[in-house]
């Protein structure tokens, strides 16, 4: 049986589509996707993202932990900063992508994918070492992500601007939002600006309705699921299950600068280091022909195949569609024409450099 999330009442209220995804019951959509996703790129939208995972890693020997779990390195976090990286089985292959942010020295804050939060935690487990312990804290947490241009606007008539974290991959610990207790950050993932909030469950409703009310003059609306995978896609974000799996590397996945080989070791090392020349890896394609590109598409150069596709949509912002893929070594070259095929019948595609769209060129 799905789970809710503590905004469900919330949504049904605004009229939110529900579907099931990762265990719980989400809003695909409210006005519609296109609508959105354009007020997430123009003005600025509100996510639930109260399906994701938290951890809390904690101990004299929590960094240690984390260097050993994780592909990047961990050791110049500073407190309030956050890093991403894969953590990797020993073959090599991605158990998941996540989050950590460093709350001092012996207590770091991990999120992770919502799908893989009792895989990842069960591996976090039993891969533990030392003086560390590993707490799912995910039942008593609720998220929110303020996403879009506009986002600062808004939560600065709530905040003041000296409380907000204003690096990228940077956040705030014990802010207070009208009596509300919460963790502020600044990570994203819909190519905008924009904030997350981590706080407990039984405020969650309380905080949405804040921030809709704020954000009144700025044109804010409700996201759903719909809106947040397009415009990830847009900004060529991977998504787990789809651009990386046990059964692709971080390098083949276009993640290799979150990949530290100058650490002493970690999980999947040695495996990574046998399989330097990878054949494959991660592009970008924008759809020349008529169709859309979706995921698990065969593409090809005359009758070679040369890889597959792992998502793909219509962009609403750029206005044409695209599609991420892993490719064969020799057909990575932006300009290079490739194949996909669309129920029976194959479709122009172009490679291009990525991201598809990045908000300072626009």
């Amino acid at each position: 049986m799905e789970k809710k999330t503590p905004l469900y009442e919330a949504h049904l209220e605004a009229k939110g589509k529900i579907v099931p995804f990762a265990g719980y019951l989400l809003p695909v959509q409210y006005e519609g996707v296109i609508a959105e996703h354009m007020a997430v790129r123009e003005n600025c939208g509100l996510f639930d993202v109260s399906h994701m995972g938290e951890v809390i890693c904690e101990g004299e020997d929590a960094l240690a932990n984390l260097n050993n779990l994780l592909t990047n390195e961990f050791k110049d976090l500073c407190d309030g900063q956050a890093r991403y990286s894969p953590m990797c089985t020993e073959e090599g292959g991605v158990v998941d992508d996540l989050i950590v942010y460093k709350i001092h020295p012996c207590r770091y804050l991990i999120v992770v994918n919502a799908a893989n939060r009792e895989k990842d935690f069960a591996w976090m487990q039993s891969h533990a070492f030392g003086r560390v312990s590993f707490e799912d804290i995910s039942e008593r947490v609720a998220q929110i992500a303020l996403q879009g241009p506009k986002a600062g606007n808004v939560l600065r008539k709530l905040v003041k601007a000296e409380d907000l974290p204003k690096k990228y991959y940077t956040a705030k610990f014990d802010c207070r939002i009208q009596g509300i207790s919460c963790v502020i950050s600044k990570t994203g993932y819909t190519g905008e600006d924009g904030y997350e909030f981590y706080l407990d469950a039984k405020d969650a409703k309380r905080l949405w309705k804040l921030l809709l009310e704020a954000g009144r003059e700025e044109g804010i609306i409700p996201c759903g699921l719909g809106a947040r995978d397009t415009l990830r896609l847009e900004a060529a974000m991977p998504l787990y299950g789809h651009e990386m799996d046990e059964e692709i590397t971080p390098f083949e996945a276009g993640l290799g600068t979150f990949v530290k080989m100058q650490k002493a070791d970690f999980i999947g090392k040695r495996a990574l280091e046998e399989k330097k020349d990878h054949a494959r890896r991660r592009v970008g394609l924008k759809v020349i022909g008529k169709g859309i590109v979706r995921e698990n598409m065969e593409l090809y150069v005359e009758e070679h195949k040369v890889g597959i596709t792992t998502s793909g949509t219509h962009c609403p912002y750029l206005g044409y569609p695209v599609a991420m893929a892993l490719v064969s070594e020799e057909y990575q070259r932006p300009g290079t024409q490739l194949e996909a095929v669309v129920r029976g019948r194959r479709v122009q595609t172009e490679v291009v450099k990525l991201p598809f769209y990045r908000r300072s060129e626009n």
